[in-house]
């Protein structure tokens, strides 16, 4: 059945049951690791992540680029569901997918120079792409394109941005040449980036304070976002484990941070 056949049959059986079933599938992936069941959320959600794309259509990119950026913001919403949330999936993957389809033109939309072999890397990514999701039947990985294509995850990286190097347009700007959006939404702000550096040079003395696995733990709940079911499937060790050495970790940088 296809994503739209499924979508179609979701609607006739009423929302409620479309919900319950998201939230089963979410169980079996955050508390099994049933990534299969991650991957039947992703293709039950793409007519989402379609129709939110086309209200960017028109805008300097085309629309399969808008709808891969506006996916990677449902499996980022999927990663990130935690199971107490009384919202459905698609109420909490909506933003999600709107803030990502957001930064990349707020992000990429530059004319930039790029070097003639990250070009033609972009241009034989589609086809290894093609052939990976045919052959193992899922969305491939980064390291599982670098080795199809024969070169490494950061180059295959480099060249994923090589697709946004198009020249600049305004997202004030519709398909119609006018302007159809408020102009408020495209203001940026401070660059957050510098706060960021002076914040980890105060916390490293601090994170060396903590043992390798709790130093980790912490980078997968808020560097990573992670729910700590996921977190704890990922370590090894039960939920409630998870939380006391979350708390126990801060406390122990808030004494650091304090001295």
């Amino acid at each position: 059945m296809s994503a739209n056949q499924s979508a179609n049959a979701r609607r006739a059986a009423g929302p409620e049951k479309a919900r319950e079933e998201d939230r089963e599938l979410l169980r079996r992936y955050h508390r099994n690791g049933d990534t299969g069941a991650r991957e039947q959320l992703i293709q039950r959600h793409l007519p989402l992540v379609r129709s939110l794309a086309r209200r960017y259509a028109g805008r300097g990119e085309a629309l399969e680029d808008i709808e891969q950026v506006g996916a990677i913001g449902l499996i980022k919403a999927i990663d990130r569901f935690e199971l107490e949330r009384e919202v459905s999936l698609a109420t909490y993957a909506t933003p999600n997918v709107v803030g990502e389809i957001k930064r990349h033109f707020r992000d990429k939309g530059w004319a930039i120079r790029v070097p003639r072999a990250l070009q033609e890397l972009n241009a034989s990514m589609s086809g290894a792409i093609e052939r990976l999701t045919a052959r193992l039947g899922r969305s491939p990985s980064i390291a599982e394109i670098a080795e199809d294509l024969k070169t490494t995850p950061e180059e295959v990286l480099e060249a994923m941005e090589v697709g946004s190097a198009y020249s600049t347009v305004s997202l004030s700007t519709g398909p119609s040449g006018e302007d159809d959006l408020d102009p408020l939404e495209t203001i940026g702000g401070e660059d957050a980036g510098f706060e960021r550096s002076e914040d980890r040079a105060a916390l490293q003395p601090a994170l060396e304070r903590l043992a390798p696995r709790e130093r980790e733990i912490l980078r997968m709940r808020f560097e990573e976002g992670l729910p700590q079911t996921q977190i704890a499937h990922r370590v090894g060790l039960s939920q409630m484990h998870v939380s006391r050495l979350i708390r126990k970790s801060l406390t122990v940088m808030r004494e650091e941070l304090l001295r």
